[in-house]
């Protein structure tokens, strides 16, 4: 079996691991269940916007640009951080002119994204 190229995202033992211990098994519905969350309104960390006072479609809205703007703030970080390699890094780590259009594209979508929910409905 030949090394893979880039490190594994979470812990990995071989099959000839000695070692008796088990990782515990993934949880397929986990994810079913996150998108279900998200569906019904779940805000960027994951719960119902906690304004209760809010129509359930405002509370929705809500939840929805909490979400984009935590991405908002995600693709900007990473824009920073490609604007700065660029200016002041070596040219071999600069991601590249199309990567840094990708991400204002994002950014913009996300913003209007933002917008949009954030007017109220009449």
């Amino acid at each position: 079996m030949t090394t893979p190229e880039f490190p594994r995202p979470h812990p990995y033992r071989a099959a000839d691991d000695a070692s008796s211990e088990q990782a515990p098994a993934l949880n397929p519905a986990a994810f079913i269940a996150t998108l279900t969350r998200i569906g019904k309104g779940a805000a960027a960390d994951g719960q119902p916007w906690p304004e209760r006072h809010q129509m359930p479609g405002r509370r929705m809205a809500l939840a929805d640009a909490d979400c984009a703007l935590a991405g908002l703030r995600v693709a900007l970080e990473m824009l920073l951080a490609a604007e700065r390699i660029r200016q002041n890094g070596p040219d071999e780590e600069y991601v590249g002119d199309r990567v840094m259009e990708g991400l204002m594209m994002a950014s913009l979508a996300l913003t209007a994204q933002v917008s949009a929910r954030m007017r109220p409905e009449g």
